[in-house]
């Protein structure tokens, strides 16, 4: 493998010489030399790697003679030590190098991570994603519990209420691939208004079951990918721009575009692979949760959903504002899911404890609140990317784009084509 790289990379980086317009050649052989380790621990860790659109004899190579997880260790010392020379380059260098930099220490610690090696939480997260969410007490959720008994009145637990309430706007399964249709064409057209899409740009989807999650994207190269939603539980009607705009557009399917177009136009070489964890994580997840804000403002989304998505889906639209209060309401329970995936991780509750406290904050009956432990078990502290995530990447369009909508698309624009890591949104 390491023989390969050696003869290999001379030719890719005059590639990446004449494409990127004078980018620096030694931070491009060590961007070439961090995705051969990143594709390596994905032959340690399958599916470690989410996406990859760069030369396909790279990830042969990388399969056929992966390097022991102890050179990997070490391959990865040593490219943090050459990135930290970056730190006096000229102000783009030097920040397409820290973002990299960020990239390999996620890395070094993921291969820490699958020989077994467990640190708190918080500090997980911080490692694998540069970002240290700031949990709250769940004693801070009461308030806004109590603001959603208020709206589910009746008889029974909060919980079983709730889960009446919302099973009111499940869409028959019948129905599911018609309003999801109707959902992304909404989200492509919004999110093709603003930003410069290649024509040749297409996502597919398929209805899956027996997942610990309720929607993936399959970003697969050349504009194109696959959404596979989990119908294991009922589909919500409130439920489905969400995932046209998280998963497509301007969410995951739309970040690979621009990933893919930072790779083959400015040579950029770690934009060719996108590692499962990583500081990128965050802003993409987030990302993907705050798109369907930016692709409908204020109550553009439950008036769309009200016209056009509950017809398809045979559900009465007069009944969408009340569903909407109710997401809203709910919204605010997000962080107390945080709180209990960190205390059920550390082994300060048990199983028993982490699903009575899921089905008392998420307010969803046992089989969703095992189905939220199955997602903590699988990704552990990945699930900090979406609410913490989406906060980051929502602040930051706010303060840079203000109310002007071109503005905010493109504060968020300048996300998806510029290197980043979440504390550089803080700025």
């Amino acid at each position: 493998m390491k023989q390969w790289l050696a003869s290999g990379v001379a030719l890719s980086l005059a590639a990446c010489a004449s494409v990127g317009g004078g980018a620096d050649l030694s931070l491009d052989d060590t961007a070439r030399e961090y995705v051969a380790l990143v594709l390596e621990i994905d032959a340690h860790e399958s599916g470690y790697v989410d996406a990859y659109f760069g030369p396909p004899e790279w990830r042969e190579a990388a399969r056929k003679n992966p390097r022991e997880r102890d050179e990997l260790k070490r391959e990865a010392d040593r490219l943090q030590a050459m990135l930290k020379r970056y730190s006096s380059a000229h102000v783009e260098t030097a920040q397409r190098a820290k973002v990299l930099l960020a990239n390999v220490s996620s890395a070094r610690f993921r291969l820490d991570m699958i020989d077994g090696k467990r640190v708190p939480f918080v500090e997980e997260a911080d490692k694998l994603f540069a970002l240290r969410p700031q949990l709250k007490p769940l004693s801070a959720y009461d308030d806004a519990v109590k603001t959603i008994e208020a709206l589910a009145p009746g008889e029974g637990s909060l919980a079983s209420r709730v889960e009446a309430f919302r099973s009111r706007y499940a869409i028959p399964e019948s129905r599911v691939r018609p309003v999801m249709e109707a959902a992304i064409a909404e989200c492509r057209k919004r999110t093709r208004a603003h930003l410069n899409l290649p024509a040749n740009e297409s996502f597919g989807m398929e209805l899956v079951k027996d997942k610990s999650w309720g929607a993936y994207n399959y970003y697969q190269g050349e504009n194109h990918s696959k959404i596979e939603i989990n119908t294991d539980m009922p589909l919500s009607i409130g439920h489905v721009l969400i995932l046209g705009c998280h998963e497509g557009y301007p969410g995951h399917h739309v970040q690979g575009i621009y990933n893919e177009r930072n790779f083959r136009t400015k040579g950029w070489a770690e934009y060719s692979v996108a590692p499962l964890y990583a500081p990128a994580s965050p802003l993409n997840e987030g990302g993907g949760d705050f798109g369907v804000e930016l692709a409908f403002p204020d109550d553009e989304q439950v008036k769309f959903e009200a016209e056009v998505l509950y017809p398809l889906a045979g559900l009465d639209p007069n009944t969408a504002a009340a569903y909407d209060q109710m997401r809203k309401a709910t919204a605010g329970l997000d962080g107390a899911l945080l709180k209990i995936s960190q205390m059920h991780l550390d082994g300060e509750i048990t199983r028993e404890q982490a699903i009575s406290l899921v089905q008392t904050y998420k307010l969803a009956p046992r089989d969703v609140a095992e189905q939220s432990l199955a997602f903590d078990r699988d990704y552990r502290s990945y699930v900090i990317n979406y609410s913490v995530g989406a906060e980051l990447v929502r602040n930051y369009v706010d303060r840079v784009g203000g109310h002007d909508v071109e503005a905010r698309w493109a504060a968020y624009e300048h996300i998806l084509s510029t290197p980043m890591l979440p504390s550089d949104l803080l700025k």
